[in-house]
């Protein structure tokens, strides 16, 4: 089931990947800015509770995609370009088993943690 999750996943990498191509911008953008979401957990430095709830936000794929629609909608192609670069990045992190952060231990909750409590 693990491997299915993140074939799924990857597969929502590479959608990422065709929704920005779709966009104006050019082909160095996304590389260069895929990371740039990490930043989030500069949080960590304000205190872990803080921390972790702007990492989960800046990492929630629900945010990604208001961002993306509400860049098409508005004509805001720089709120798209979030949207996609976030729902890509976050996207990548579950394909290497990682995911939004533990509230009480600032871990990562795996896909592994998620599957077993099911």
């Amino acid at each position: 089931m693990k491997i299915l999750v993140k074939l799924e996943e990857l597969a929502q990498v590479l959608f990422s990947i065709y929704l920005f191509s779709l966009l104006s911008f050019t082909w160095w953008v996304y590389p260069v800015f895929f990371f740039a979401p990490d930043l989030s957990m500069i949080g960590m430095l304000l205190n872990k509770r803080i921390g972790t709830l702007i990492y989960n936000i800046i990492h929630h794929k629900g945010l990604a995609l208001v961002a993306y629609i509400l860049g098409g909608l508005l004509g805001v192609p720089l709120l798209s370009l979030i949207g996609v670069l976030l729902f890509g990045h976050s996207s990548f992190d579950r394909v290497l088993g990682l995911g939004l952060l533990d509230t009480d231990s600032s871990d990562y909750a795996s896909f592994g943690s998620i599957v077993q409590k099911a």
